[in-house]
This record gives C-alpha cells, structure tokens and sequence, in this order.
C-alpha cells in the first residue's frame, strides 16, 4: 500500500501500460487467478478483512480524496492502473493460498512497476 502512496504520474502510465501489455493478452487466465485468489479468501473466512483493505486502496486511487498523481491520471489510463495495482493487492492477500502461477498472473503487471513483486522477472523495456 505504500508504494502506491509514492507512486508518480510515470509508475501510474507504466502500470497501465503493463495491464495492457500482460493482461489484455492474457486476460481469461488473470480472471481465473482472480476467482481463485478471492475464493481463497473467503475459505480462509477473511473476507472482511480483504474488503477494507480493498476500499483502502480504492480511497487512494478513486475517492475524492485519492492522491494527486492518481487524480491527475483519472480517466482510461487510471483504471488500467487501478486494475494492476487491484491484482497485485489481491495476489498479495491471497499469495499463501493460491498457486505461485496465480500469484504470477495477479502481480505481473504490477511488478513493471514494482519489480519486487516478482524478482526474478525483470521489468520489460518500454515500447
């Protein structure tokens, strides 16, 4: 959650930028992941837990009180980052009881931006 208070105009382009990149290509098996992750967490009865958690970020990032680099990147190119940004948190409230593959596939847009997501996949150059 911290790294998305720091977060600058650039981290939130590059997010959105990575969804496009990873998940429009791959979006069923991230939707999958997502299913999954969010099962799990049920199962594990800390479903009220991950919704505050997720109205947390939610507030940083689409409230009336979101920070300024979110706001200011409002529109197509936020939600797509919100979207990355969404899949890391859950696969990181998730990341115990889910598959390394599911974690993969809910963090990889992210970890363009915060490569200590998944530390063996470096980010991908810009194109």
């Amino acid at each position: 959650m911290s790294d998305l208070r720091v977060l600058d105009a650039d981290g939130i382009e590059r997010a959105a930028w990575a969804w496009d990149r990873h998940e429009s290509r791959e979006l069923e098996e991230y939707r999958a992941a997502e299913r999954a992750a969010l099962a799990a967490i049920e199962q594990a009865d800390l479903g009220p837990f991950w919704e505050d958690f997720r109205r947390t970020l939610f507030g940083l990032t689409e409230s009336r009180e979101a920070l300024v680099h979110w706001k200011a990147k409002h529109g197509d190119m936020g939600h797509k980052a919100e979207r990355a940004a969404f899949g890391a948190a859950l696969g990181l409230f998730a990341r115990d009881r889910i598959s390394h593959q599911q974690f993969v596939a809910l963090v990889r847009p992210m970890a363009e931006v915060l490569p200590w997501l998944l530390p063996d996949a470096p980010p991908l150059p810009l194109r």
